[in-house]
């Protein structure tokens, strides 16, 4: 898929309710564009990092607040399929605010899987690599040691830990997702990655500003393979589990940011900063239980990725 375009994976669920929370922002709204067609899909959001112009036309939009229990209870009102997106998604804003990271992310989170359980809807949570913190070896596979740096980190473990404890305790669907870096079009510019950072840096000709010693390695995974492992993790029989979802490669954060001054045939120079307050040094995803269980397999290289994002529009 490409942007614009509401190609529906073979896997992804039809004629059925569908809620997206978040459905305005990134991952949401490419989500929303892929089922719409074929579902009747509500999307629950608050505007606070999703953009109107994301929503397609044939879904439903509520507007309201993850961390309200009323405004969940009317967006799920006798939905089938929940895909809960709608998170603080800032590393860096969890830090400086924690407490909100946790109300909107972890507290919203529990909002959203305990209206599920009286709508008996299956939940597909949006999980994160945040998780592991520094984990002992890559690839990680998703027994690995579960130690997050940051607030939202430990944020996305809690809404981790609460799906799956919910379909061992209410007997509901659950199945966690865990990304790693997804890129992709859409991308908000004020609280977007790395990929999108970089590329709009390269594109004004400014610095390429790397925080840290640009050895951090990261999986870099496109926006329609997430798609495409929702519409999986929606459909299949392996409920109650996490998944990764990533490619199972990696590039450090140095050769990103030449790639994209490659590509994008910028003059920008290449300058460190001060590294992030609770990032982490190297994550790739081990993706092989997706694979297996799920029939997951990435579809986007990271440089025809790049070539979509570089050939688009700048905002």
């Amino acid at each position: 898929m490409t942007e614009g375009s509401a190609s529906t994976p073979r896997t992804a669920p039809r004629d059925r309710t569908i809620l997206i929370t978040g459905g305005a922002g990134f991952v949401g709204s490419h989500l929303a564009e892929s089922l719409a067609r074929d579902n009747d899909v509500r999307i629950l959001d608050d505007f606070s990092t999703g953009k109107r112009g994301n929503v397609p036309a044939d879904a439903t939009l509520i507007e309201g607040d993850v961390r309200d229990p009323e405004a969940v209870a009317e967006a799920m009102a006798d939905v089938d399929i929940v895909f809960h997106e709608a998170a603080m998604v800032s590393v860096s804003r969890s830090v400086e605010h924690p407490l909100r990271s946790h109300a909107v992310t972890g507290n919203g989170s529990l909002v959203v899987l305990d209206r599920a359980r009286r709508e008996d809807a299956r939940v597909v949570l949006a999980s994160s690599a945040a998780v592991y913190g520094h984990p002992d070896a890559v690839p990680v596979v998703e027994s690995e040691h579960k130690r997050p740096t940051s607030p939202y980190g430990i944020d996305k473990l809690t809404a981790d830990q609460y799906a799956r404890r919910f379909s061992d305790l209410y007997g509901i669907e659950t199945v966690t997702l865990r990304y790693f870096n997804v890129y992709g079009p859409r991308q908000n510019p004020e609280y977007s990655a790395v990929v999108r950072t970089f590329l709009d840096q390269a594109r004004r000709g400014e610095d390429i500003t790397i925080q840290g010693d640009g050895t951090q390695t990261r999986d870099f995974v496109h926006v329609d393979d997430v798609v495409q492992a929702n519409c999986r993790a929606a459909t299949t029989d392996r409920t109650g589990e996490a998944f990764n979802v990533g490619t199972g490669e990696s590039v450090t954060i140095r050769e990103l940011a030449e790639t994209i001054r490659s590509v994008t045939d910028s003059s920008s120079d290449i300058v460190h900063t001060d590294p992030r307050p609770g990032d982490i040094d190297h994550s790739r995803a081990d993706i092989t239980k997706a694979r297996t269980a799920l029939g997951y397999e990435p579809t986007v290289s990271l440089s025809d990725g790049l070539a979509e994002l570089v050939e688009g529009p700048t905002v």
